[in-house]
């Protein structure tokens, strides 16, 4: 393949492109590319999905791919070095998919945990979330593989998300939503950003010249492409005036050649504006390929991998994030004294590695709870499982229990044209596939007429006799079909559900009876085309989404369930429940309606935290429970290691260090958003203002259920020492470094975090109390230890945005410096003077 673009001069380059070429040249002709010109030798990039893994550039067949922890995980490990390692693990992924983008990080702010993607975000504080991006885009980038860094700006919530205004002051967006995306630029220069759905200040942030031009592109100098998210763009000459350089995906509602010319000819839209956007893409394309030209003309193909090294890293990172929340009476770590372990819970068994929507992935393998557990246990230690209830939104997949009629594992989809009567013809394709979740937005096979069906045949077998629940959900239309027998119909009449990011149906349900052991055939029939009710939808615009989706589990009696489970603990020297969210809970597409635990779980904690005192609980939310047990860890979704990593900071293998990136109330309305949790006539009132997460908690001395930064040990530290330089002075700059010690006063070794919280003096204008502007991580301290560390302070530690001058100040006064291991425990205080105001504008 020509490799002549490499050397191109991109502005001859703009010069030599046809119109149509340029027009092809804004936008993805398909859901994961950027467009290619064979003319002049331009080749097109494939991006990918993060931000934990790379699954690549299908939802239909999925490349297996490593998954790591969620980016609230990482924020928990306060290591900016282990960060920037994942990155760069991250980079290798996506090249052996044969992508040089990842569509990560997200730098959302949680400003309330009942976000469907807040699992996605890092952190409530903007400070540690902005270290956290830097620091993983760093990884990314410097091993030549781009960060396209989102959602910018304020796509903190899911409700009404692609039209919803986010209201909020000039303070509150620099200070709170824009800061970590500033951090991001200041220390790593990001090679792309990706938009909001929604609006600031009534305009979508896909057409708002105030964010993409003079903020991102004049105050911080950015100098990469913005792209929009998917199907994020809403308008042809307003988006490119703005400066979003890429549609996506394709093939493109906006950029097209009769859209793109009408706007030209009305002149709402000039030449000059459109070559911009094709150069600054050129020039995206031309550094991609540069750093990776066996990737951008490779073979295209995807890849997974898998090595003990690889593994060890996931582990590792995956237990690093995991924090303990309380441990009375050292209930943990678990020993060789407690003979009998019994494991409860819906998640103990369960595949429950990452939350849906976009981050979803297909993973080279999975290690669950109850394996890991049960790999760890000491030898004389017996570890036994019970259910105890179910947790999910929608019943488990069945990809595992499927075989296909030829005995492949999993199930055979056939796509099928359509005739002049719109009824199933010819058979064009067919696939073996894995999993009973069948997504079709990004892939059809060729020669599919405009309307088209397909068939999933397979046979299934349960463990169980009896009765089984049986779930369909479908955008589209669909039927279920069991032995020949129509079991659901969502094809005639549909309920609107939340399948599918809100645009399919609920999950209809019906029981049937099956033997264990004896195969049952199952048939899917599923048409693209609307139900009658909808009959006179415009066919020639093409579905956003397309899909189906098959669950199903053995039908309980839910009472029987706990009982069973309360049994055991009682005969059990220690129980673990398993409990918390699945992917089907925490999504993109919507957003939870409560702090509680789904199903009955709430109620079996209760129950078992009485049967036995030594209970010990994982991956919780709400809990009413918590004075009940003795040891509450909070283990977040931790990748295909999951098991492995919660085993070893059970058994003691590993002392956690991981401390909360973001606060957890005690009831939904001590939420510092509450009740401005969703769009209210299309507008989301931000009226906590800067007061997002421990700042709300501390202006209204409201006790949180445990406090931003919170983490115990299995050891204890004492910090000490505390120095701060006196602070170099510039014109529109400080800096000052701290140093302390910290000493391993326990009997184990451990790694411990310390935290740098800055008390503003008097400004003239209303200000949090504290604010995180610093932290470190000291590594394996063996006891009786002291390690030393030092974190350097700039202008961002005391700056605020003045509204009325358009521009950052830091105040002449004196500052607070206070040091400790949570937002709410801090033992050591600290001044320095700032001798005279400084201000400055960008990074």
């Amino acid at each position: 393949m020509d490799r002549s673009f490499l050397e191109a001069d991109i502005d001859e380059l703009v010069k030599k492109l046809r119109p149509e070429e340029k027009v092809a040249l804004l936008a993805g002709p398909n859901w994961w590319n950027t467009s290619s010109v064979e003319r002049l030798h331009i080749p097109a990039v494939r991006m990918s999905d993060g931000p934990n893994g790379v699954r690549g550039s299908s939802h239909f067949i999925m490349t297996p791919a490593q998954c790591l922890p969620c980016a609230t995980s990482l924020a928990a490990t306060f290591d900016e070095a282990k960060i920037v390692e994942l990155g760069r693990f991250l980079a290798e992924e996506a090249k052996i998919k044969s992508s040089v983008i990842l569509l990560a990080p997200t730098c959302n702010i949680q400003r309330s945990p009942l976000g469907g993607r807040a699992f996605e975000s890092f952190s409530e504080d903007p400070h540690l979330s902005g270290i956290m991006a830097a620091a993983y885009v760093s990884g990314l980038q410097v091993e030549g593989v781009s960060a396209s860094i989102k959602h910018f700006v304020a796509n903190d919530q899911e409700h009404e998300r692609t039209a919803a205004d986010s209201v909020m002051s000039k303070r509150a967006l620099r200070e709170i939503y824009l800061y970590p995306f500033m951090l991001a630029q200041k220390y790593a220069q990001p090679w792309a950003f990706m938009t909001s759905y929604g609006r600031i200040d009534g305009t979508h942030c896909s057409e708002n010249s105030e964010l993409l031009q003079t903020i991102l592109r004049d105050e911080w100098g950015f100098e990469g492409i913005v792209m929009s998210d998917w199907h994020g763009t809403y308008g042809t000459s307003e988006s490119l005036n703005a400066g979003l350089d890429l549609e996506m995906p394709g093939p493109p509602r906006w950029r097209t050649q009769s859209l793109i010319s009408h706007s030209l000819s009305s002149q709402k839209l000039s030449e000059s504006t459109v070559d911009q956007r094709v150069a600054n893409l050129l020039t995206y394309v031309q550094k991609l390929a540069r750093r990776n030209p066996h990737v951008v003309y490779g073979d295209g193909k995807e890849r997974s991998r898998d090595s003990p090294q690889l593994r060890a890293f996931a582990r590792q990172l995956a237990a690093d994030g995991i924090v303990l929340l309380k441990n009375e009476d050292s209930a943990l770590p678990l020993g060789a004294s407690s003979k009998t372990v019994a494991v409860i819970g819906p998640n103990a068994r369960a595949n429950v590695i990452s939350g849906g929507g976009s981050a979803a992935l297909k993973p080279t393998y999975v290690v669950t709870p109850f394996e890991g557990i049960s790999a760890a246990a000491p030898e004389g230690v017996e570890v036994k499982y019970a259910l105890g209830c179910y947790a999910h939104k929608y019943l488990p997949t069945l990809e595992d229990s499927l075989t296909t009629p030829r005995g492949e594992n999993g199930w055979l989809c056939t796509f099928y044209t359509h005739d002049e009567h719109g009824e199933p013809d010819k058979a064009v394709a067919e696939y073996v596939v894995s999993d009973t979740r069948i997504k079709l937005n990004d892939f059809l096979p060729d020669f599919l007429t405009p309307t088209w069906s397909i068939k999933l045949t397979g046979r299934l077998t349960v463990e169980a006799s009896g009765p089984f629940e049986l779930g369909l959900a479908v955008a589209g239309r669909a039927k279920l079909f069991v032995d020949g027998k129509l079991i659901i119909d969502n094809w005639t009449k549909q309920t609107p559900g939340d399948f599918f990011y809100g645009q399919g149906t609920i999950e209809e349900k019906a029981v049937v009876s099956i033997a264990a052991g004896e195969p049952v055939d199952v048939l899917v029939d599923y048409t693209s085309t609307p139900p009658p009710d909808m009959i006179n939808t415009d066919l020639s615009q093409p579905a956003l989404m397309r899909g189906v989706r098959l669950g199903g589990a053995r039908k309980i009696d839910p009472e029987e369930e706990i009982a069973d489970a309360v049994q055991l603990a009682r005969q059990a020297d220690a129980v673990v429940v398993v409990a918390g969210l699945t992917p089907e809970w925490e999504s993109e597409g919507f957003d939870r309606p409560t702090l509680g635990l789904p199903g009955l779980q709430d109620e079996l904690i209760s129950q078992l935290g009485k049967a036995n005192p030594r209970t010990i609980v994982g991956s919780a939310v709400a809990m009413p429970w918590v004075d009940d047990v003795s040891a509450v860890v909070q283990a977040w979704y931790q990748g295909n290691e999951m098991g492995n990593a919660l085993a070893d900071v059970l058994f003691g293998a590993v002392n956690p260090s991981g401390r909360l990136p973001l606060t957890f109330p005690a009831r939904i309305e001590d939420i510092p958003a509450y009740p401005n949790l969703r769009s209210e006539r299309g507008k989301i009132h931000y009226r906590e203002e800067l007061f997002v997460g421990y700042k709300h908690y501390q202006l209204r001395a409201v006790q949180p259920l445990f406090p931003f930064g919170h983490g115990l040990s299995y050891t204890s530290f004492e910090i000490s020492q505390l120095a701060i330089s006196p602070p170099s002075l510039s014109a529109s700059d400080l800096a000052l470094v701290l140093t302390l010690a910290i000493q391993n006063t326990g009997a184990v070794a451990g790694s411990h975090v310390v935290q740098i919280y800055v008390a503003m003096p008097d400004v003239g204008a209303t200000t949090p109390r504290l604010q995180l502007r610093g932290f470190a991580k000291a590594r394996d301290i063996a006891p009786g230890g002291t390690a030393r560390v030092s974190v350097s302070l700039d202008r961002c530690a005391v700056g605020f945005w003045d509204e009325r001058g358009g521009r950052w100040r830091g105040r002449a006064g004196t500052y607070g410096v206070f040091v400790g291991r949570s937002s709410c425990d801090l033992a050591l205080e600290g001044t320095f003077e700032l001798e005279r105001d400084i201000e400055w504008t960008g990074v």
